[in-house]
């Protein structure tokens, strides 16, 4: 018999278009394959299936369930393909863990952490895990440009401390463009970390819980054409994306450890993806994704087609590890 599978995506962040993009990869390679697929829109506003003329159907809260032609339809496994809250921060999870629905990202203490990434590093640096030197303001805090800048140094990334996709990041030359910088971070979340520049070999790693093993997939080397991996870096096409990286050996097993090290630190599941960049022959990280792009084009998948792992490979094993 089919497995329901619920794909949820959408979500109340500036990430939702690429959300609903990541959502309809996963249904289209997950239908192909034989499940029963259900495109579940997740906003502030409506909770729907969405069917194949997209037409809605409310959800029902207390069970996550739908109606359809007067049958109730119930799920054996979610799909989570929401980037950003509520489905990246630990909101999705922890109401699916009170109804007994397995779904396919990590648990929701984990996601809470690795989406607040003040709390993150904090629980990391002890660990011995590399990062930037960094400043943290909340919204209303006095803004101490000279402190700020003394601390971290220029340039300096400001960025929002809960977003994901670059929104609300700016990389700034002069302490003159710090105050713009921190409104911008401030439209998207309410704390913001300012960051010291690191300049070097930016890379991204893929590892995933796949067949019950922790797997570090092959690297992949980002070389933006913008300063940094911005959001048009990212979604329209102004970055390479180098899979395999071009990097020495050396840094390939530094950085591979460093990834599962953070992945079992932080007793992660289902897919993560985390940002590093060289610096004195060292890695340093700069945060993790625990909902990545699932897009074509996203590089968790050209990570994993570099490893052998087809899309319905990838996306099958999430929900067998779900489910079991």
């Amino acid at each position: 018999m089919k497995k329901n599978i619920a794909i949820i995506m959408g979500g109340y962040s500036s990430e939702y278009q690429i959300s609903l993009k990541s959502g309809q990869v996963v249904y289209d390679t997950l239908k192909a394959a034989g499940y029963a697929c259900y495109r579940i829109h997740i906003f502030k506003e409506k909770w729907v299936f969405v069917d194949e003329n997209e037409n809605e159907f409310p959800v029902d809260k207390n069970n996550f369930s739908i109606t359809l032609n007067g049958s109730k339809i119930t799920f054996d496994c979610v799909f989570n393909a929401i980037h950003g809250s509520p489905g990246e921060d630990g909101f999705m999870q922890a109401y699916f863990n009170l109804i007994q629905l397995p779904q396919t990202s990590c648990n929701m203490y984990q996601a809470a952490l690795t989406f607040n990434k003040r709390d993150c590093l904090s629980v990391l640096k002890p660990y011995g895990i590399n990062m930037a030197t960094s400043y943290y303001l909340n919204l209303g805090d006095p803004i101490d440009e000279e402190a700020i800048v003394k601390k971290v140094g220029l340039p300096c990334f400001v960025k929002a401390n809960k977003a994901g996709s670059s929104f609300g990041i700016t990389k700034v030359h002069k302490q003159s463009e710090l105050q713009e910088a921190i409104n911008t971070a401030f439209k998207e979340d309410d704390e913001i970390i300012i960051e010291t520049y690191l300049e070097g070999t930016e890379v991204s790693v893929g590892v995933i819980s796949y067949k019950g093993e922790t797997t570090v997939l092959p690297i992949t080397e980002i070389v933006s054409e913008n300063e940094f991996f911005d959001y048009e870096a990212k979604y329209l096409g102004k970055s390479q994306e180098i899979t395999p990286a071009r990097i020495s050996e050396d840094y390939e097993n530094k950085v591979r450890e460093a990834a599962k090290n953070i992945y079992n630190i932080l007793k992660l599941s289902g897919f993560s993806r985390s940002e590093f960049i060289f610096k004195n022959d060292e890695p340093y990280l700069l945060e993790i994704n625990t909902v990545p792009g699932l897009t074509r084009e996203s590089i968790l998948p050209q990570q994993a087609a570099a490893a052998g792992i087809s899309l319905t490979d990838l996306f099958e094993n999430a929900i067998n590890e779900a489910m079991h």
